[in-house]
C-alpha cells in the first residue's frame, strides 16, 4: 500500500476526548482488548493480546495528548478522523555497514509478510518511554527500541546500550494496510552500528537477511516482494545520503528538530 500525505483535521488536548471516547487523557497504562472483539475476530492470539498495548496519542506537533489501544490507533476509521501516535524505526547496521532487515510474520494484523527495517513499533504509555518534550520523547523510544529489539528478534540489551542509538528525525505519515487496519504516526528515526547475535521471535518475524546498499536496492525492483510504507518513504526520501555518511559525515542530519511531513 502506498502512503498518503498527512492532511487531515488537528487532533488537541481541546477536541480529542469528542473525537476519540476510547482516548484516555490521563495516560492509561493498560487497555483491555473487550472478549470477543469483533475487530480483531480470526487474528492470531498473540497478536491480539498485543493490541492491549498503550500508544501515546499526540497532536499534530507530537505532544502527548493522552492514550489509547494500539488497536484503537490502528483502525482506519480513527485514522481517517486524525488519530495520530507515536512510533519508532530502527536502522541496526553491523561492522560492514550492512543493514538488517526483517520480514514481518504472516501472524501480523497490520502490512503481514512485508520487508521493512530492523525493527519498527510504538513507545509506550508508561514510565521511561514516554517524553513530553522532544530530549525527553527520544530517549523513551530508545528504551521502547531496546525492549522491542528484544523482544521481536531477540536482540539482548547489553548488545544495543542507549547511547548507542542515534536520532536523526521524526516523519509523519498515513498509510493503509487494508480497508480496516493502518499506521499514522510521528515515527522517530533511529540509527545503530553494532554486531549482534539475534533469533527472531516467529510470531512477529518470518525472515531477516543484512544487506548491502546496492542489495536493498535489487530488492525494490523485485515486483515480488512488498515493503511497509513507512520503509519505502524513509528508502525514497533520506536513507542512503544517511547510509553514506554511516562513518562520516553523520552528525550534521542528526537531531533534526523540525517534523518531515510525508
Amino acid at each position: 500500500m502506498s502512503s498518503t500525505t498527512t492532511q487531515i483535521r488537528p487532533i488537541t488536548e481541546d477536541n480529542v476526548l469528542h473525537l476519540f471516547p476510547d482516548v484516555n487523557t490521563l495516560r492509561a497504562t493498560s487497555h483491555r482488548t473487550p472478549i470477543n472483539d469483533q475487530d480483531l475476530e480470526g487474528y492470531d492470539d498473540e497478536q491480539i493480546r498485543l493490541m492491549e498495548e498503550v500508544c501515546i496519542v499526540l497532536d499534530n506537533d507530537d505532544h502527548p495528548i493522552g492514550s489509547a489501544s494500539k488497536k484503537v490507533c490502528h483502525l482506519m476509521k480513527n485514522i481517517n478522523d486524525g488519530l495520530l501516535h507515536r512510533a519508532f524505526s530502527v536502522f541496526l547496521f553491523n561492522s560492514q555497514n550492512r543493514l538488517l532487515l526483517q520480514q514481518r510474520a504472516s501472524e501480523k494484523i497490520t502490512f503481514p509478510d512485508m520487508w521493512t527495517n530492523t525493527c519498527c513499533s510504538h513507545p509506550l504509555g508508561v514510565p521511561g518511554e514516554t517524553g513530553n518534550t522532544l530530549d525527553a520523547a527520544v530517549m523513551g523510544v530508545k528504551r521502547a527500541a531496546q525492549r522491542k529489539l528484544e523482544q521481536e528478534l531477540g536482540i539482548k540489551k547489553a548488545h544495543v546500550p542507549l547511547e548507542r542509538f542515534r536520532f536523526l528525525t521524526r516523519i509523519h505519515y498515513l498509510a493503509p494496510s487494508d480497508g480496516k487496519w493502518g499506521e499514522h504516526e510521528v515515527d522517530y528515526i533511529l540509527f545503530i552500528k553494532a554486531d549482534v547475535d539475534h533469533a527472531p521471535n516467529v510470531n512477529e518475524v518470518q525472515k531477516t537477511r543484512y544487506v548491502s546498499k546496492e542489495d536493498l536496492k535489487m530488492m525494490f525492483e523485485d515486483n515480488n516482494l512488498g515493503f511497509t510504507p513507512w520503509f519505502r518513504l524513509i528508502c525514497q526520501s533520506m536513507l542512503f545520503e544517511w547510509w553514506e555518511h554511516l562513518d562520516e559525515g553523520l552528525e550534521k542530519y542528526l537531531d533534526e528538530k523540525e517534523i518531515r511531513r510525508m
